[in-house]
């Protein structure tokens, strides 16, 4: 079905250009609202009409016509009907539907994905400072960036996962104050205990590797304890890496990996805070009020402008961040995506005008953001706020014991980022379509049992006679298979990786609805055969959906399901 579409793309191209040379109309199609509208949708009518002055259906009819003459039409259209005020919709012939089967065949892994483009991505996330164990905020985040990271990949983007945070500062402070007073004998609620220390249990245990003169080792570092609690450079030192190690074990056991980590203490280090500062200056994008170092944000659209360095010789907290953007594009990032908690917004205006008025080169909307809400984790109908280890928050260790990776990352990401969550615990453990990771992984498993029965061979599902597929549900199936290549083209392009899981789940009902509707080991070998062929390219595309979300594709599900047909 891919060149059909592209062959009918091209038909339509041509159209275009008999009825409206130069008018420079893209040819493009749509999904009709409607699948009993048809398969494809042509809006070209409506804009051709106002460029040509001219009544839109009557140009729809002359869109038709022009299209009726063109050798792709007639070899993949069945039908072309006008609709509403001027719209033209495809109903694709059942060749051209079938087609995806082979084509899915035999780019088997790579179905769906695009060649090298050569460009380069770094998408930063979790970025979570070595203070406590990873949140369910930092897991939503981690789900969120994982995903695009592989999304971007499918289509040709060479991308690198970035982990930036804070190794000092006076978070840092406290979780050495915290881990101090630990070593002393103290622990929350005595009358000595630090206002400002972290409550959670794992201080204390931080404290006790402390004392033993452990040492840790982390992907970006390793720290051997002094062991003496006066020692405040060993106790941070030692504190970050420990907090540093969970976070990894964290991240491996959610299949989240990371290329490179980035200090914000490197930046002052290498002089890039200061060197953004002389040129923000030098570029006369600043002024002094209040014993103050203003930046003239507003600019560059911010509401009102913003204290890079105050009267006491500190930087403001986004300062640095416009000297991390200018490393990033400096590194040859042409695009940079940020998933960050929504508590974040007020600082992308700031940051893009300090990306702006520094003058390097970085093109207005430079990073891109992606900032998701919270995440309500509810349990046996109870919201969950407090967790024993953390002291204040579920972890997303927590979440991965309670339910499993699997479903974590999927529940995670199966909404729009922007929009509030609730984590239903209960959920994401129960055997049935109400739940949607287990819902898409039960269809991968079916088509596994019914294949392993089957018992034949790859090159009997190649000969396939795919022509065999004419039953409704067939059709829908295969018209939904088709769809995956540039479902994921388009979610790279609005970076919502949630697309994909909103389609795994369309895919899923369209193979249960099919499922339910027709039998499969079926006496007629060829029409066996070409069942088998479209089971076996359901498969792949489930399969390679659930890669880009880092899911599982079982082969059998160990609970008995409740899914309907």
């Amino acid at each position: 079905m891919i060149q059909a579409k592209q062959e009918l793309l091209q038909a339509l191209q041509a159209a275009l250009d008999t009825l409206a040379p130069g008018a420079g109309l893209q040819a493009a199609f749509e999904s009709p609202k409607q699948a009993a509208h048809g398969d494809l949708a042509i809006t070209a009518a409506m804009p051709l009409a106002r460029a040509l002055k001219k009544n839109p259906r009557e140009l729809a009819g002359q869109l038709v016509e022009t299209l009726q003459a063109q050798p792709a039409v007639q070899r993949w259209v069945q039908a072309l009907e006008i609709a509403g005020p001027g719209f033209v919709n495809l109903r694709l012939s059942p060749a051209a539907k079938q087609a995806v089967v082979p084509e899915v065949l035999s780019a088997a892994g790579a179905y769906g994905n695009r060649a090298a483009n050569g460009q380069q991505l770094m998408v930063e996330f979790v970025s979570a400072n070595p203070t406590g164990p990873l949140h369910v905020g930092h897991g939503r985040q981690a789900a969120l960036g994982d995903s695009l990271c592989r999304l971007f990949e499918s289509q040709g983007w060479r991308v690198q996962r970035e982990f930036y945070y804070n190794d000092a500062g006076v978070q840092i402070g406290n979780l050495a104050l915290s881990v101090r007073s630990r070593l002393m004998g103290l622990k929350p609620g005595d009358a000595e205990w630090p206002e400002s220390a972290y409550n959670g249990e794992y201080i204390a245990d931080i404290a006790r590797d402390f004392a033993a003169r452990a040492t840790v080792h982390a992907d970006d570092r390793a720290f051997t304890a002094s062991g003496d609690t006066d020692d405040v450079d060993s106790i941070r030192q030692f504190a970050v890496a420990y907090l540093r190690h969970e976070q990894d074990l964290d991240l491996r056991a959610f299949d989240v990996r990371f290329d490179h980590y980035y200090l914000e203490s490197g930046l002052y280090s290498s002089g890039r805070v200061e060197q953004t500062v002389q040129r923000l200056v030098a570029a006369g994008k600043t002024f002094e009020e209040g014993g103050a170092l203003w930046l003239r944000s507003t600019d560059y659209g911010d509401d009102k402008d913003r204290v890079m360095r105050k009267s006491d010789g500190s930087y403001t907290y986004f300062l640095p961040d416009v000297a991390y953007h200018i490393h990033k594009w400096e590194r040859g990032f042409t695009k940079v995506i940020n998933v960050q908690g929504s508590d974040h917004h007020g600082t992308i205006a700031r940051v893009r005008a300090g990306l702006q008025a520094a003058d390097v080169g970085v093109p207005a909307g430079y990073p891109d953001y992606v900032l998701h809400k919270m995440v309500t984790v509810m349990k046996g109908g109870q919201e969950v706020k407090i967790s024993k280890r953390a002291g204040g928050y579920v972890t997303l260790r927590d979440l991965i014991d309670w339910t499993s990776r699997d479903a974590v990352r999927f529940f995670l990401i199966s909404r729009k980022a922007d929009t509030e969550f609730v984590f239903d615990v209960d959920l994401a453990v129960k055997a049935s379509d109400e739940n949607p990771v287990f819902y898409v992984q039960y269809a991968h498993a079916r088509i596994c049992s019914v294949l392993a029965a089957w018992k034949g061979d790859a090159a009997t599902l190649a000969q396939a006679d795919v022509a065999l597929l004419a039953a409704p549900t067939e059709q829908a199936l295969l018209v939904r298979l088709s769809e995956f290549p540039e479902m994921l083209t388009a979610a790279a392009a609005d970076i919502a990786p949630h697309n994909v899981a909103f389609y795994l789940r369309d895919l899923a009902s369209a193979f249960h609805s099919w499922y339910g509707a027709e039998r499969f080991l079926v006496d007629d070998a060829a029409l066996a055969a070409a069942r088998m062929a479209l089971l076996s390219a359901t498969r792949q595309v489930l399969q390679n959906g659930l890669a880009v979300l880092g899911v599982s594709a079982p082969q059998a599900m160990a609970r008995e399901p409740e899914v309907a047909a």
